[in-house]
């Protein structure tokens, strides 16, 4: 007589016993907590380093400005000026050039930003939302115009105004510096034209608003944030620029830059403590300027790098 023997069926999938996960052990947990401490602080002292980096000549800069001129020239320098002064800034008050130098840049710098977001508004509407021939070429031109030296750029500048006796004026210096800030503003703005929908300019049209209207009131509003961006861009290329302003304008139209660098630096000797502490006065209204746009540039910027 045989015996059968007979196996148990497989229990389901569901049935079966599933493996408990073990939890770590103490050692497992010491081991992550080092390792995260170990990336924040790295991560922290990559940002000290950057941040030392970017600022030591701020700091430089600033322990010039409140230094005597002997411990200026002091071999080895100290990271620490002792002989703190601040009669380097209660000079600037009585130097009536630098005033005059400071109120040239204010003029030019600000006509020169509202011009450049101007023209650059229209032009970049126009190549973002209208189609007709010769458009690529007009948008290829403008982009190549900026791969001209800037010294190239002032031997024509330069003999295209004296034929028109428009040398040392604010004029000459404005369209001089909107010449190299305007092509990027148009394609900043014409990035953010390109976010704005079809769709909202279709209604606009079909509620009776004129292609000026829809631009004016509707397009413009949208692309403040991008307009006041490109207008600080211009403000600052305009504020900082050296050469076209020491080329085209003599000592009564200069601006900052080249005034400063006529008034403190010499033949034979360089008031450095003098310069330092005019650098940092007039870096004010850049500064402030900043503190209040910042949000709207950084909404500009990004405004136009991803199409809806």
């Amino acid at each position: 007589m045989s015996t059968t023997s007979t196996t148990p069926a497989p229990l389901p999938v569901t049935d079966r016993p599933r493996p408990v996960a073990k939890r770590p052990g103490p050692a497992p947990r010491r081991r992550v907590r080092k390792d995260l401490l170990r990336s924040r602080v790295a991560a922290w002292s990559a940002v000290v380093a950057i941040g030392a980096f970017g600022l030591l000549p701020v700091y430089w800069l600033l322990a010039t400005a409140l230094s005597t001129p002997d411990a200026t020239f002091q071999f080895p320098p100290k990271l620490i000026p002792t002989d703190l002064t601040l009669g380097n800034f209660t000079a600037l008050a009585e130097n009536d050039q630098l005033i005059s130098y400071l109120v040239n840049s204010l003029i030019v710098a600000s006509i020169t930003a509202v011009l450049s977001v101007v023209v650059a508004t229209y032009m970049g509407y126009s190549f973002s939302k209208f189609r007709y021939r010769g458009r690529k070429s007009l948008m290829h031109m403008v982009l190549a115009s900026q791969m001209f030296p800037q010294a190239l750029l002032l031997v024509t500048l330069y003999a295209v105004f004296s034929s028109f006796g428009m040398l040392n004026t604010y004029t000459a210096l404005v369209l001089s510096f909107t010449t190299f800030t305007m092509p990027l503003c148009v394609w900043m703005l014409k990035g953010i034209f390109d976010t704005v929908p079809d769709a909202l300019l279709e209604a606009a049209s079909i509620d009776g608003a004129s292609r000026w209207r829809t631009l004016h009131s509707v397009v413009a509003p949208l692309a403040a944030p991008g307009m006041i961006a490109a207008g600080l861009f211009a403000f600052v290329r305009g504020w900082n620029d050296f050469i076209f302003a020491l080329t085209l304008a003599d000592k009564e139209k200069q601006t900052l830059p080249p005034g400063l660098v006529s008034t403190y630096i010499g033949e034979f000797q360089t008031a450095w403590p003098q310069l330092m502490a005019a650098s940092l006065v007039v870096s004010v209204p850049v500064i402030v300027a900043f503190m209040f746009l910042q949000r709207y540039l950084v909404g500009g910027m990004t405004a136009g790098s991803v199409k809806s």
